[in-house]
Order: C-alpha cells, then structure tokens, then sequence
C-alpha cells in the first residue's frame, strides 16, 4: 500500500509565498514520478506542475510558469513545490499524486497517476 502525505499549505497574502512538500511511501525500491495538482471550487482539478523520476524533467501549467518551482527533495521519493508571487487565483486544494515508474518521462494528466494524498488548502487573500 502506497502512501502519499502532503505538508504545508495554509494561509498568506498576495505577493507571498508559500512551499508544499510531499513523500511517496510503501514500497521498497520503487521509482517515482510525481506531480501537483489543485482544484479551486468549482472547476476541475487541473496540473500544476510535475516531474521526473529523476528530476531532470519538469512540467508546468502556463498559469505558474516562473512563479512555481517543483524539485525533488534528497530522498527521491519527495518532492516540494515552492510558491512565489503567489496571486488570488491560486487558492485551491493542492494535490499530490505519485506513480510508478521504469524511465525518466513526466506525466501531466490526474488519470495516469495511481496514488493521492489527501490535499492541503492554499488561501492566497487580496
């Protein structure tokens, strides 16, 4: 049974920043590609940025590139996602999906990947 946890999150003004971090746990020896993910009410959950197994590939929705940074953490089955410039439009729910993976590739769409953490609210105020 694989286990995704998120952390961070929370509350912080227009312009701030905020980082969210995530760990794929429970099986042994496995490689992970992984990915962010939101939904603000009412819309469909959409990607906000993911990347490779090995970190040297990363994607991004347009609506984050050059604010948003994902990257892995030193144990390769975490990954944070740091925020800047952070807008009102970015309160979501923020998502953590992990899959397993045999090369290097990302993945953008929440139907190819196996495992969800629970989310963790973002509230961007004006």
């Amino acid at each position: 049974q694989v286990q995704v946890v998120e952390s961070g999150g929370g509350l912080v003004q227009a312009g701030g920043s905020l980082r969210l971090s995530c760990a794929a746990s429970g099986r042994a020896f496995s490689s992970y590609a992984m990915g962010w993910f939101r939904q603000a009410p009412g819309k469909e959950r959409e990607l906000v940025a993911a990347i490779s197994w090995g970190g040297g590939s990363t994607d991004y929705s347009d609506s984050v590139k050059g604010r948003f940074t994902i990257f892995r953490g030193v144990a390769k089955n975490t990954v944070a996602l740091q925020m800047n410039s952070l807008k009102p439009e970015d309160t979501a729910v923020y998502y953590c999906a992990a899959r397993t993976v045999a090369g290097s590739g990302t993945y953008s769409h929440e139907e190819e990947y196996t495992y969800w953490g629970q989310g963790t609210q973002v509230t961007v105020s004006s």
